[in-house]
């Protein structure tokens, strides 16, 4: 049986990797989790310089999934590859190091400094605010897409992934932004923007006031977003959003991702990511399906 999968001409022994941000680089999981199995570790967002992150409260709990506003909180690019690198090293698994900044050049520098670095892949998080465009997210203006991608591919010794944000009219025109521009993979979705306020104490539960919304309540429309793009596009797709169960990897490698991030789910069990890897195996062996390249996209 074949798990296999290529992504930009990196192989992943399974399709299951972790989402940015829910994982850490790692660090935290090993003792629930051997790194060993899993296709590919992706790291918290790594930028130029350390970033504090938002204010507290920064996490609140909704109905089947939870906002954050973290902000991104990260220790620099300088901690980053003196600690978490080497960490990652040490396992047989794919190393992607998700990168995040305020400007074009801010990621470029990351991009830049990770090139001689021992990772396979790098997902640029374009659902950061652009500081130079008066705060909208990079990810919501198709040039901006097509232009970050551009030059960051310049700069990039690495495949790149560009990590789509779902808080847009039309999915599929950023993901074509991002494929003119010359991206090596895409990955979607990202969190969709939400608010909960707090009735007892009528004020926002998020210092924030607005934070990001993950967790299954988000699936549905992730797997719309992937089966969309997955027609629009010919790059490899990563698959993420409410990702919590075999079944829920599944049914988004049918739509069309060639790899999944599971990120909420780690939260409540840690075990998430190597018990859907044995899941994927087995509904394999329950239907008599050789290669998982057979399931991708495999619903049309």
């Amino acid at each position: 049986m074949n798990t296999k999968v290529n992504l930009a001409g990196v192989t992943l022994k399974n399709p299951v990797m972790t989402a940015s941000g829910t994982f850490g680089s790692g660090q935290e999981y090993g003792e629930f989790v051997d790194l060993n199995k899993l296709g590919a570790v992706v790291t918290k967002g790594v930028a130029n310089v350390p970033w504090e992150g938002n204010a507290t409260p920064r996490i609140a709990e909704t109905y089947g999934g939870m906002l954050n506003a973290v902000g991104l909180q990260n220790p620099g690019i300088d901690l980053f590859v003196q600690r978490d690198i080497p960490f990652l090293t040490q396992y047989d698994t794919r190393i992607i190091v998700n990168v995040c900044g305020r400007t074009t050049e801010d990621y470029c520098q990351v991009v830049e400094r990770l090139s001689d670095q021992p990772v396979d892949m790098l997902e640029i998080n374009i659902s950061c605010p652009n500081v130079k465009e008066g705060g909208i997210a990079f990810g919501q203006d198709p040039k901006a897409v097509e232009a970050i991608t551009r030059e960051v591919k310049k700069y990039a010794k690495q495949p790149i992934i560009m990590k789509l944000s779902p808080n847009v009219t039309d999915i599929v025109t950023m993901a074509k932004a991002a494929e003119a521009g010359g991206a090596d993979v895409l990955s979607l979705i990202n969190t969709i923007t939400g608010m909960k306020i707090d009735v007892h104490r009528r004020t926002f539960a998020l210092a924030n006031k607005t934070g990001g919304l993950s967790g299954p309540a988000i699936h549905p429309v992730a797997v719309r977003m992937v089966y969309q793009v997955a027609q629009a596009v010919s790059l490899p797709i990563i698959g993420m959003g409410g990702i919590a169960t075999a079944e829920d990897a599944i049914e988004m490698i049918l739509a069309g991702a060639t790899a999944v991030s599971v990120g909420t789910a780690n939260f409540a069990n840690p075990m998430a990511t190597v018990e859907i890897v044995d899941g994927i195996r087995r509904y394999m062996e329950a239907y008599e399906i050789d290669d998982i390249g057979e399931l991708i996209g495999a619903v049309r």
